[in-house]
């Protein structure tokens, strides 16, 4: 048995006529992140954190962008499947914490929707998940509105 730690990061572009999908969440704006899947950056963040933690890989191992089978794909979805690869290995999540920098939109109301989506994309407890959004007040790619960024730690013990 043991405990593992696992971080991740991911950042994407903010473009026009793109849904801006964030923890599995439809947040009404003008832009949304443009990549080949929803491109959701804190879906994306946790899962690369927690594959860390298990040492096998990153998001673009397990669902590459060249695979026409993710373009446009929930990202809730592929961190369902994500659980399945921690149960298959004998994982447990014990916590994860994320945060989303983004300039705009607000994103406070949306955020224990967004955390009761990925406490159940991974069959844990709410309390197991926490969502946390920040402004970097105008700096850099997120302050200027260009993209959205988030980032993750998780913690997981092995059964």
């Amino acid at each position: 048995m043991g405990i593992r730690v696992g971080i991740g990061y991911d950042a994407h572009r903010l473009a026009p006529r793109r849904e801006l999908i964030l923890g599995g969440v439809r947040v009404p704006f003008e832009r949304g992140l443009l990549g080949h899947s929803d491109a959701d950056v804190l879906v994306h963040a946790l899962i690369d954190s927690i594959l860390g933690a298990m040492a096998i890989g990153d998001i673009g191992k397990f669902f590459p962008d060249t695979d026409a089978k993710y373009e446009g794909v929930s990202s809730i979805t592929l961190l369902g499947e994500i659980r399945e690869i921690m149960s298959i290995n004998n994982y447990e999540l014990i916590n994860a914490d994320t945060v989303v920098v983004a300039q705009e939109p607000k994103l406070s109301p949306y955020i224990d929707l967004m955390r009761q989506n990925i406490s159940n994309a991974l069959k844990t407890d709410i309390g197991n998940i926490s969502v946390k959004a920040k402004t970097e007040e105008g700096l850099g790619f997120t302050g200027d509105g260009s993209g959205i960024k988030a980032k993750s730690v998780c913690l997981l013990e092995m059964k």
